[in-house]
């Protein structure tokens, strides 16, 4: 793996998600000018098979889908993206995640859903996008895509994972070299396209913070991924009551190993418990820990502080 930049990577969770509605075409424009070394795309399917970046299975969250289309509500409650054609979705509108059942806004501090709705966007929109502000700026921002739920897509009669590798394949990134990581939460999913691909697309082994992962784990991780993408709160599990950080040994077992570490995600507005001031958060993670990459929703906020010598 052959990732070239200053470190740790910044990865743009979901774009400048902190001040733009997450996946938006603006969001990632505003990450990309904001300094980020990497845009995030959660992949998952239409009916029609179209890849749309959007996080969840479903639409209940970040647009007016239970207005436009109510008959679509499966029996457990959520639009399903699978169930729309990609035009049926391009006619609603995107915004702010927030509780479908109250309207209130998860972040109340971010972009207000009352100041306009956006559109979504399919990958390989994304993907043509970045590759245009990259030939217009003469930068070189790479794409993080992740395959979405990929056993549940394969249960409604999707392989999205060929479908992402083909279009990985078809813009150019499964050539040596190109700015580029895949991941994924599922170990099969990862082990089938390392055996497919081979080692010229990175690899990034997601892990959620429900399922700590121990030595022998992170051992067979090695065998099919560059990386691993851990909660931050498998590396900090809390702060004691006398100001100590709580930490774990995964980033020393992980580089050990060869593997990089890109934990997630940075918000200055939902802070680990026991923090109240994002920049010790990062200082704890770029200059102590030595991480290789964060995904944040504050692009800006990561790169002015990865520059910063803390005292």
């Amino acid at each position: 793996m052959s990732i070239s930049a200053a470190f740790p990577l910044i990865i743009a969770h979901r774009g400048a998600s902190g001040y733009l509605p997450e996946h938006s075409l603006a969001s990632k424009a505003l990450a990309y000018g904001l300094g980020a070394d990497f845009l995030e795309q959660d992949l998952v399917a239409s009916r029609d098979g179209e890849l749309l970046v959007l996080h969840d299975l479903w639409l209940d969250d970040v647009c007016d889908v239970a207005e436009r289309f109510p008959a679509r509500r499966r029996a457990d409650g959520h639009f399903y993206c699978i169930d729309f054609d990609l035009a049926e979705i391009r006619s609603l509108r995107f915004g702010e995640r927030c509780e479908p059942a109250t309207g209130t806004e998860k972040f109340p501090g971010r972009f207000p859903r009352s100041a306009g709705g956006f559109g979504v966007v399919t990958f390989d929109e994304e993907i043509r996008f970045v590759q245009g502000l990259n030939a217009s700026t003469g930068r070189n921002v790479g794409i993080y895509p992740e395959i979405k739920a990929p056993q549940w897509h394969a249960e409604q009669g999707v392989d999205l994972t060929r479908s992402v590798t083909e279009a990985l394949d078809r813009h150019g990134y499964l050539e040596p070299g190109s700015r580029i990581f895949l991941q994924c939460f599922d170990a099969d999913t990862l082990r089938s396209v390392r055996a497919r691909v081979g080692p010229r697309l990175p690899i990034i082994r997601l892990l959620s913070s429900r399922l700590p992962v121990n030595a022998a784990q992170l051992r067979d991780i090695a065998t099919y991924a560059d990386g691993i993408g851990p909660s931050l709160k498998l590396i900090l599990r809390g702060v004691g009551a006398d100001g100590a950080y709580d930490l774990s040994e995964l980033v020393t077992q992980a580089h050990a190993l060869g593997l990089a570490v890109h934990p997630y995600t940075f918000r200055a507005d939902d802070l680990p418990a026991g923090i109240d001031d994002f920049d010790a958060l990062l200082d704890l993670f770029i200059h102590d820990l030595g991480v290789d990459g964060l995904f944040t929703d504050f692009t800006d906020r990561v790169a002015s502080r990865r520059d910063t010598v803390p005292p």
